[in-house]
């Protein structure tokens, strides 16, 4: 079924009006394949050392030899692939590779199921929106934790903790439109329109552009490149400072004075001012 294409789309009498849609992944089988190989071979060579004790008599009885047997098996959560035999004074196992071979099967498939029709989205869209949702949980992760920090709530009024998630959401909504601006002086990748038309299932590749930015750590133009966090902490340091002579508070006499922006947060300023909501 894969071995041309890496997405298959079908239906089910038990799912009426939805479609499943089947990919396969072949990197994350590839993925897949060597760890479970890894684990078995710890697995293995955790087993041969009890094999080795009971043999020697260092452990003896089917129940000592069961609990350290157990130990083993559980560490790295491959039981269900080995067969084992516990005796009074042996112990032996072997691997089933039929059940290894059933998992295998397996490595890298995983199914969509949509009740999109095919007008409203194909079945490459349907994957690409799917694979949107990590920019869902990316919000979601922001507001709570990683910039807005949304708790603790400090209310106890419902329409009081309404109007703070509400709060949060905007802010959110002004920091989305601000990475946006700023993709070209950060280190996020600027071609998005790719996404678009790249293989759905494969995974994700950056633009050259953007490894260039992320391996040689500058723009075009030799600047640093920045993430946000830092971008912010940069264009923190613009101040607007008011002075007054010493000795004489008077506000008639005081004046301001303003940061002057460096070139890259004059940059950043006019990005910001470009936004079109």
């Amino acid at each position: 079924m894969f071995d041309e294409r890496n997405l298959f789309a079908f239906q089910d009498e038990r799912l009426p009006g939805e479609r499943l849609i089947a990919c396969k992944n072949q990197e994350l089988a590839k993925m897949r394949a060597r760890k479970r190989q890894s684990l078995l071979d710890a697995t293995c060579k955790e087993l041969d050392k009890v094999k080795k004790m009971a043999e020697n008599g260092n452990v003896v009885g089917k129940g000592a030899i069961g609990v350290r047997v157990g130990k083993v098996i559980n560490k790295y959560k491959v039981a269900k692939h080995f067969a084992l035999e516990i005796e009074e004074d042996s112990f032996t196992y072997r691997i089933r590779q039929e059940r290894v071979a059933e998992e295998a099967a397996l490595d890298g498939l995983y199914v969509i199921r949509t009740s999109l029709s095919a007008e409203r989205a194909d079945d490459e869209q349907a994957v690409r929106h799917y694979k949107k949702l990590a920019n869902v949980e990316r919000a979601f992760r922001s507001i709570k934790t990683v910039d807005l920090k949304v708790r603790p709530i400090h209310h106890h009024l419902e329409n009081r903790v309404r109007a703070h998630i509400f709060l949060c959401m905007l802010a959110y909504y002004v920091e989305w439109h601000m990475r946006e601006a700023w993709r070209p002086i950060l280190f996020a990748d600027e071609n998005q329109a790719a996404k678009e038309k790249r293989d759905p299932v494969a995974p994700a590749t950056r633009s050259d552009g953007a490894t260039k930015k992320a391996a040689t750590k500058r723009l075009e133009d030799g600047t640093v490149v920045q993430s946000f966090r830092t971008l912010l902490a940069d264009l923190a340091m613009i101040t607007r400072s008011t002075f007054a002579p010493v000795g004489d508070p008077s506000a008639s006499r005081t004046f301001t004075m303003t940061t002057e922006p460096s070139p890259s947060q004059k940059r950043a300023l006019a990005l910001i001012n470009a936004i079109v909501v």
